[in-house]
C-alpha cells in the first residue's frame, strides 16, 4: 500500500475504535440505571462535599467523599474526565459539571472544575460523579492523519514517504559533532547517542527491560539541547511524560510540562504551565487586573431589571471597563506564556497534549517520543507535525497499545510507527544490551525468545538472589491438580481459585523462609501479578485475609500486568489462571504481556499455571522446555 492508503486505512481503523470505545461507554454508562452504574464502579454516588479550594493555576478544586459502597471496585483514576451530577429533588433538570480526576484515594476523590465558578447546586446535597467519554482524544487523532494526508512538498510529507511510504533511503551522517561521552553510560548506551547525533530524520532507541532506556534518553535530550536549544518530548501516557520531567529537571534542564494540572504528578506539578505563570514576574500584575475585572462585574451585576436610564449606562461602562481589563489581562497572559514558552529547555507533553492551543504554530526541529512502542500510530502523528526530526525510544516486546476494538487491532491498529519504522530503518535503530535489574537465569529466556540472546547482566545483578542457595526461578506446574479455570458472568473475566490459593500457599511460605523481620528491615518488595482482572479481585481478597500479608501491606502488591509495566519488584509471583480441557490460553496469547511480567522480578520469578492447557501455545511450550531444561520445574504435587 502506498503511505496515502495506510493512512487512510488507519483513519477508518481508530474512527472503528472510536465507535467501539463509545458503544461500550454508552453500555456501562448512559444506558443503565444509576444502581447498576454504582456497582458496577464507573459512578460514584452518594458523594459528600468535603470542601472546595483554588488550586494550581486559580482552578476550581473540590473534593467529595464516598458515603455508601465504601468498598466497591471502580473505574476512577486520576487524569480521567467526569461529570459530577446533581439528583437533589425539587431541581428542574439534572445538572451536570465537568471536571479532571487528580487522584483517588480510597473513598476521596479530588477533582479540578472545568469552570470559572462553583455552582450553587452543588451545595443542595445528592450529589455523585460519572466517568465520562474523551471524545477529544479521538479529534486529534483524527485531525492529525487528515494533515497528513493533505500534506505536499513539505517536511511533514517527507516523513510521511519516509515512515510509511517507498522510501528507504535516510543517509546517516559522518558524525561532524560527535555526541559528548558520558562516563556515567555504558558503552551500548553511547552507541545509542551517536546514532541518534547520526541521524538527520529518524532515530530509534530499543530499549529491553532494565537496559537503561530512560537515562539514555535523557541524555540524549540533554546533548541534542545543547545544539538545538529546545526540544519538544512527548509519551502516550502523563505517568511516562511525568517520570521524564522529573529525570529532565533532576539534570537541570529548564523543562516546562503542557497538560492539565489534575493529570500531573505532584513531584511534576512546579513545572506546569499553570505553577509556571503563576511563578512568573509579571503574574501580580495579572492577578490584580482579573481581581479589578471580577470587582466591575460584580458591581455590574448588583444592578436589577427595573433600573432607569442612568443605572443601564452606569451598567453599560462597567461592562465596558471589564472587558477593556479582560483585554489588558489576556494580552498580558499572552506576553507570559510566550515568555515561557520561549524559555524552556525541553517542553513535555503527552503525544495528544502537544495539540494544545498554546503550542499553535510551535515548530521543532527535534521530537522525542519515548514508550513509543504503546503509542497509537495516529496519535504520534499529532507532535510530528510540528517537528523536523523524531527520536522514537521504546520496546515493542513488551505491552502494546490499548485498543478496545479487537476488528481495529486485528486489522493493523495495534502496529506502531516505533515497530514499522524499526523495520524499516534498522540502521537507524541501536538495542541496549546491558540489563542492570534481574538475576542472569530470570532474564535468559526472554533474551533468548525476545532479544535474539543479546542481553547481557551487568555483574552487579547477575547472580542476586532473594537468598543464598535459593533459585531465581520456579515454574510450578499444576497439571493433573483439576485446578480448572472458571469465568465472571458479568466481566467475562477468567480466574482460578485453587491455583490462587496454592499461589499464595507459596508466598507466604516463601516471606516464612526469608523471615518477616529480614523482609521488613531489608524493605523487599513483591508484586503477586495475573492478566485476569477476576483472578487479581481474588488474589486481593485472599491477601487481605492473610495476617502475614497484612503486616507486610505496603511491601506486596497485587495487580494485572498492565499495572505493572516500567515498574520493578525483588520478586514477582504470576499466575497464569488458563486450566481447560480444550487447550485454549485465549488473552494469554498475547505474549508481550507475559514477557512483561516476568521481566519486572529482580532476584527471584515465581511462576503457577498448567502446562496441559499452557503447552498448546508454542510460546509457553519453549518456556516449559526452558525451565525443565535448567531444572526450575516443580510439579505442584511436589510443594
Amino acid at each position: 500500500m502506498t503511505s496515502h492508503e495506510q493512512l487512510h486505512k488507519t483513519l477508518a481503523l481508530i474512527q472503528l475504535e472510536r465507535q467501539t470505545d463509545l458503544e461500550q461507554y454508552r453500555q456501562k454508562v448512559l444506558l443503565r440505571p444509576l444502581s447498576t452504574r454504582v456497582k458496577e464502579g464507573v459512578t460514584w454516588y452518594p458523594v459528600r462535599l468535603v470542601r472546595d479550594y483554588i488550586g494550581t493555576g486559580e482552578r476550581i478544586i473540590i473534593e467529595v467523599e464516598k458515603t455508601n459502597h465504601l468498598d466497591q471496585p471502580h473505574a476512577f483514576q486520576s487524569g480521567k474526565l467526569v461529570s459530577v451530577f446533581s439528583n437533589a429533588s425539587g431541581t428542574p433538570q439534572k445538572h451536570h459539571l465537568q471536571g479532571v480526576i487528580n487522584y483517588v484515594r480510597e473513598n476521596t476523590m479530588v477533582i479540578t472544575i472545568n469552570s470559572d465558578d462553583l455552582p450553587e447546586w452543588t451545595a443542595d446535597g445528592m450529589l455523585g460523579v460519572d466517568v465520562m467519554f474523551d471524545e477529544m482524544t479521538y479529534k486529534e487523532m483524527e485531525f492529525a492523519l487528515k494533515s497528513v494526508i493533505k500534506a505536499e512538498d513539505n517536511r511533514v510529507a517527507e516523513l510521511r514517504e519516509l515512515l510509511l511510504g517507498e522510501k528507504t533511503e535516510s543517509p546517516l551522517l559522518p558524525n561532524s559533532q560527535p555526541p559528548t561521552l558520558n562516563s556515567l553510560l555504558n558503552d551500548s548506551q553511547q552507541k545509542a547517542l551517536a546514532k541518534i547525533t547520526a541521524s538527520p530524520d529518524v532515530a530509534f532507541i530499543h530499549g529491553p527491560p532494565g537496559t537503561g532506556k530512560t537515562t539514555t534518553l535523557v541524555e540524549s535530550i540533554r546533548q541534542t539541547i545543547s545544539m538545538e536549544k529546545q526540544v519538544l518530548v512527548c509519551a502516550p501516557s502523563n505517568a511516562a511524560i511525568d517520570l521524564l520531567v522529573e529525570k529532565l529537571s533532576e539534570k537541570g534542564i529548564q523543562t516546562l510540562r503542557i497538560g492539565h494540572p489534575a493529570r500531573v504528578t505532584e513531584q511534576t506539578l512546579s513545572r506546569t504551565l499553570d505553577a509556571r505563570i503563576a511563578s512568573h514576574p509579571h503574574f501580580s500584575e495579572l492577578r490584580a487586573l482579573r481581581k479589578k475585572m471580577e470587582k466591575l462585574r460584580g458591581q455590574a451585576q448588583k444592578y436589577k431589571r427595573n433600573y432607569g436610564y442612568h443605572e443601564k449606562e452606569q451598567r453599560r461602562m462597567l461592562y465596558d471597563e471589564a472587558r477593556a481589563l479582560k483585554s489588558d489581562a489576556d494580552i498580558l497572559e499572552f506576553y507570559i506564556v510566550n515568555d515561557l514558552l520561549n524559555t524552556s529547555e525541553a517542553i513535555c507533553c503527552t503525544l495528544v497534549g502537544s495539540s494544545h492551543p498554546v503550542m499553535r504554530g510551535r515548530k521543532f526541529k527535534t521530537v522525542f517520543i519515548d514508550e513509543a512502542g504503546q503509542a497509537l500510530e495516529p496519535a504520534n502523528w499529532i507532535p510530528l507535525l510540528k517537528s523536523q526530526r523524531v527520536i522514537f525510544a521504546g520496546d515493542h516486546q513488551q505491552l502494546p497499545p490499548t485498543i478496545k476494538s479487537l476488528d481495529a487491532a486485528l486489522q493493523g491498529l495495534s502496529r506502531t510507527l516505533f515497530e514499522k519504522g524499526i523495520e524499516k530503518f534498522p540502521d537507524h535503530a541501536h538495542m541496549l544490551r546491558i540489563q542492570y535489574r534481574m538475576n542472569e537465569s530470570i532474564m535468559r529466556f526472554s533474551s533468548d525468545y525476545f532479544y535474539n540472546s543479546k542481553l547481557i547482566a551487568h555483574p552487579t545483578v547477575a547472580h542476586e538472589l532473594l537468598q543464598a542457595n535459593q533459585s531465581p526461578l520456579e515454574f510450578i506446574d499444576t497439571a493433573g491438580c483439576g485446578f480448572h479455570e472458571e469465568q465472571d458472568k458479568e466481566t467475562l473475566s477468567r480466574f482460578n481459585k485453587e491455583e490462587a490459593s496454592l499461589l499464595m500457599r507459596l508466598v507466604e511460605q516463601l516471606i516464612h523462609e526469608v523471615g518477616v523481620e529480614t523482609w521488613i528491615e531489608q524493605k523487599l518488595t513483591m508484586g503477586i501479578i495475573t492478566p485476569y482482572s477476576a483472578q487479581v479481585d481474588y488474589l486481593r481478597h485472599l491477601a487481605e485475609n492473610s495476617s502475614l500479608l497484612e503486616s507486610l501491606q505496603k511491601l506486596v502488591s497485587v495487580n494485572t500486568v498492565d499495572a505493572f509495566q516500567g515498574q520493578e519488584r525483588d520478586v514477582i509471583a504470576i499466575s497464569f489462571v488458563r486450566s481447560n480441557e480444550k487447550g485454549e490460553v485465549g488473552f494469554l496469547a498475547d505474549i508481550r504481556r507475559t514477557n512483561v511480567a516476568m521481566t519486572r522480578a529482580k532476584k527471584k520469578l515465581m511462576m503457577i499455571g498448567d502446562s496441559a492447557t499452557l503447552g498448546s501455545h508454542s510460546f509457553y511450550s519453549s518456556l516449559l522446555d526452558f525451565v525443565q531444561a535448567n531444572e526450575f520445574y516443580k510439579s505442584a504435587f511436589e510443594v
